[in-house]
């Protein structure tokens, strides 16, 4: 796991704790964290750029 997100420096305490902070990170991961290559915005952001982009392109006939 990267950890250049902030994590917690202690032990959890159950296996519920580590399911809770498994999912917290995935959903910095994927929504919130700048990626470089993207051009410093977030995976979703690009995503849901891109998509627009396609849907705004006329269509062949």
């Amino acid at each position: 796991m990267r950890t250049d997100h902030r994590v917690p420096r202690r032990p959890y305490k159950s296996i519920a704790d580590v399911e809770y902070a498994t999912a917290c990170w995935v959903d910095w991961y994927n929504n919130r964290r700048l990626h470089g290559t993207l051009g410093n915005v977030p995976p979703v952001e690009y995503e849901q750029a891109h998509y627009a982009a396609l849907n705004r392109e006329p269509q062949p006939v």
